[in-house]
């Protein structure tokens, strides 16, 4: 690939997440690129972007910015706008919401790694969820979704190339913008994982943040139905609903470091995975660890579980048919190694061979069609 003057963008850095994974590696594909973003909390900083030149916009200087960002949502269409990307042949942005608006110059390129469309604008309940705000100010709120769907279009329409992580996402952006987007799926670090020697012992897992659309009440309750160990890892604000629904086999561990994680997913029986999410990375953590997954068949599973391979579907989001699948699962023999291997197509390097093979093919449309207009002027 020929040399690049690179500008990174990202909605914002206050959470360490899947999206926050995607930025730190486009930080190791360009060292040298520049990252942009509208708000940063440094204690909550990836430890791959420590080193990175991080410029963030006028909204770092709002009281309270750090704690209640999602209140400001009508705020960060202006912060983006004002960002000034000048002199950078390609533009990459990593976005589930503003990024994707950033102004570029004249010539410059802008890729767009779209982890979904803007929840607030498109799934308005759901990004509230748990954000504590008056009655009326969500009503006024909700009202504000129209001009920012309008405007989300808009700019994901002016990206010279939208990229989905997930063929749910793919779906959203078809219906949504109208647009069809290649795949390519999130990279998970497998270089921290590994199998154990040591058989697996007799508990299943969950790994999440604690919040209600992530349904692990179905797992709470599944468990306990059948009286099966259930380890929890995470908190969040649905943990004391869900300690209510909890029998005796159901542990809550709180949060932990990612090394008793690790240990954790070597020796489950298997991970639940009961929400639907644009993809899931846990999954294939756990998978890059040997162990199998049990998966609602919805959303970012069907990308990445292969069912009687690497992990089981339960077909309806209900504790009944949860169940239905755990009350079953010793009935199946689990191959770590192949496991391992599935999980292996989804790592870092996989992401970048394909991500620079898109920009690369990108950069040789535009130079087909520079030359074409060029000899057209000339006739």
């Amino acid at each position: 690939m020929q040399k690049l003057k690179v500008a990174i963008v990202h909605d914002y850095l206050n959470q360490m997440g899947g999206a926050e994974r995607v930025v730190a590696v486009l930080h190791k594909m360009f060292p040298e690129a520049p990252i942009y973003t509208t708000i940063i909390d440094r204690d909550k900083l990836m430890p791959e972007l420590q080193d990175a030149v991080i410029h963030t916009t006028w909204m770092q200087r709002i009281p309270g910015i750090l704690h209640r960002f999602k209140l400001f949502f009508w705020l960060y269409p202006f912060a983006v706008g004002s960002m000034r990307l000048k002199g950078y042949d390609l533009i990459l942005s990593s976005s589930s919401a503003y990024a994707k608006g950033v102004r570029k110059e004249r010539g410059a390129l802008h890729v767009c790694y779209c982890h979904s469309p803007m929840r607030f604008a498109w799934n308005f309940e759901s990004y509230m969820e748990g954000v504590q705000v008056p009655g009326a100010l969500k009503r006024i709120a909700k009202w504000l979704t129209l001009p920012l769907q309008a405007w989300d279009r808009r700019n994901s329409r002016q990206v010279d190339r939208l990229i989905a992580n997930s063929t749910a996402v793919k779906e959203r952006i078809r219906q949504w913008y109208g647009m069809n987007a290649p795949i390519i799926f999130p990279p998970v670090e497998i270089r921290r994982f590994g199998i154990s020697d040591e058989a697996p012992e007799d508990y299943f897992l969950v790994v999440s943040r604690l919040v209600s659309y992530k349904r692990i009440d179905l797992a709470v309750e599944a468990c306990t139905k059948l009286g099966h160990k259930l380890i929890v890892i995470g908190d969040g604000p649905d943990r004391a609903r869900l300690e209510q629904r909890a029998g005796e086999g159901v542990v809550f561990l709180g949060r932990r470091s990612d090394e008793e994680v690790v240990g954790y997913m070597q020796r489950c029986k298997a991970l639940i995975f009961p929400g639907i999410e644009d993809f899931g990375i846990t999954p294939l953590e756990v998978n890059a660890c040997g162990r199998p997954i049990v998966a609602y068949r919805e959303g970012g599973a069907l990308d990445t579980v292969l069912a009687g391979q690497t992990g089981l579907f339960f077909e309806a989001q209900t504790v009944d048919s949860l169940a239905d699948v755990l009350s079953r699962f010793d009935e199946y023999e689990w191959n770590p190694s192949r496991i391992r291997q599935h999980a292996e197509k989804f790592g870092e390097e996989v992401f970048m061979e394909q991500l620079y093979s898109s920009i690369d093919r990108l950069l040789q449309s535009k130079e087909r069609e520079a030359k074409i207009t060029q000899a057209e002027g000339s006739w």
